[in-house]
């Protein structure tokens, strides 16, 4: 499977904006999908994670409340809307697909990632 990340950009802290990750080579509708991030001179850290039908969504705690987590599965799609923004966001994004989980470990396919600059 091929994952491809798009919707990042440079915007002021307090915007939004939505990450989309569409797949090909094969479908998302039985995996679960995650987004994690890296900032500079950071490990890759887990930002949100779907369950395969979308009835389960997790969150870490520095992004509770401000992102949200979807998926289509019948366009193969994931997407992070990004609220209320912060200079800490900035980080480039990745999705994955795997899981279940909050481990990088436990997803399999990755993304090319989308950078993400948040300005203050």
């Amino acid at each position: 499977v091929q994952l491809q990340a798009s919707g990042g950009g440079l915007v002021q802290a307090g915007a939004s904006l939505r990450l989309s990750c569409a797949a090909s080579g094969r479908a998302l509708s039985r995996s679960y999908a995650g987004w994690f991030r890296q900032a500079p001179g950071k490990e890759r850290e887990f930002v949100a994670s779907i369950s395969w039908s979308g009835g389960a969504t997790y969150y870490a705690d520095s992004v509770k409340g401000r992102f949200a987590i979807s998926r289509v599965n019948a366009k193969n799609t994931v997407y992070l809307q990004m609220n209320s923004l912060k200079p800490e966001d900035t980080a480039v994004y990745y999705c994955a697909t795997g899981g279940p989980g909050i481990s990088i470990r436990m997803y399999d396919y990755w993304g090319q990632g989308t950078q993400v600059t948040v300005s203050s």
